[in-house]
């Protein structure tokens, strides 16, 4: 008897259990529904604004405020990506500036990892410079560049830690409605103590816009986050990504054919031709001068973000580089933090060119 007892017992627990389970899963299907709309749910299609390295990007609506909201649904099947929305989480909700992307909420319920931000009307700076959006004119280019050196000056100087971005790319560069520009995805991102101002970790970014000297150690700094910031700056002179096979040889490095040209004294040559010449010749040069000046190999030769606004805004003279780029060897234990939208690599050797 005890046990016919015990076995029915556990039955009515059972299904009790599982009617619950059911009830409770519909609900929140129901919710998710309402929030984020049928296409959230099934279509992966509609309302999609794009997809990043551990998740899915998707365009809201929240009814209270009447605000539409870029909605990041991190991957189930990324670790790395639940190391990403935790960071996300812990840094940039504390941070408040006019060119960082605002965090507007975040929610980790039943394996769902969600972050919730403003809707940039504009997209990415990448969109316009290499996948044929609206041609940017100057004047907003280097009203970008001058918008992206602000948000890296409040990152490395302005708080109470210096925060190191580590992925400063033309990708994660957002632009508002006015083509304002706003610094997003601080998954890789890092606090460290103003007077350290480095960490070593595993290596992380993304190809063509890491330091060198990230190769080589691991070791994030703000001249590494510089040397990233240069390279944007040249990116959006150039019109072109820095690592692009369909150019010729000499050209595939961008950082390397613009300090070719420098050299050769031809430097206003490698301005995006799109811009038709439509340029203040003046501030390209400027912009260029900057740009090698960030991805100076050495790290103790780049300027701080404070030294690189000052010329940008003609407040200090232009630096003197080497006709030369020079050349650094190092010899890299490369773990696997590389940006997931770029390959992994295992242990190996790399020759930064000159």
């Amino acid at each position: 008897m005890a046990g016919i007892v015990a076995g029915a017992t556990s039955a009515t627990l059972l299904i009790v259990g599982i009617f619950w389970w059911n009830c409770c899963y519909k609900l929140d299907d129901e919710v998710s529904g309402v929030l984020f709309g049928d296409e959230f749910q099934m279509g992966w299609n509609l309302g999609k604004l794009g997809k990043g390295g551990f998740g899915v990007v998707y365009k809201g609506y929240l009814r209270d405020s009447d605000t539409y909201v870029a909605v990041k649904r991190i991957s189930k099947a990324s670790k790395q990506g639940i190391k990403e929305y935790a960071s996300e989480v812990k840094i940039i909700s504390q941070l408040r500036h006019k060119n960082l992307v605002k965090l507007i909420g975040q929610c980790h319920e039943k394996g769902e990892l969600i972050l919730v931000y403003e809707l940039m009307a504009n997209s990415s700076l990448d969109s316009y410079l290499f996948k044929g959006k609206t041609l940017l004119t100057w004047e907003v280019r280097f009203k970008i560049v001058q918008d992206l050196a602000s948000a890296l000056f409040y990152l490395h100087e302005e708080g109470d830690h210096c925060v190191l971005h580590r992925d400063i790319k033309a990708s994660n560069i957002m632009l508002d409605s006015s083509f304002n520009a706003k610094l997003g995805d601080f998954g890789l991102a890092r606090l460290v103590d103003h007077e350290k101002a480095s960490q070593t970790t595993h290596l992380a970014g993304t190809l063509g816009y890491l330091a060198p000297e990230c190769v080589s150690s691991g070791k994030a700094s703000k001249e590494s986050d510089v040397y990233s910031f240069g390279v944007v700056a040249l990116e959006i002179a150039c019109g072109r990504r820095s690592i692009e096979s369909k150019y010729e040889e000499s050209q595939v490095p961008l950082v390397a054919w613009v300090w070719d040209s420098y050299g050769s004294q031809r430097l206003l040559d490698v301005a995006d031709p799109k811009l038709s010449m439509n340029f203040d010749a003046k501030q390209m040069e400027c912009l260029l001068m900057i740009g090698l000046w960030c991805v100076h190999p050495d790290q103790h030769f780049r300027p701080s973000i404070r030294q690189t606004i000052q010329v940008l805004n003609f407040e200090a003279p232009w630096p003197k580089l080497p006709s030369t780029r020079p050349t650094a060897t190092y010899n890299a234990q490369i773990t696997s933090e590389i940006q997931t939208s770029e390959p992994c690599f295992s242990d190996m050797s790399i020759m930064v060119p000159r």
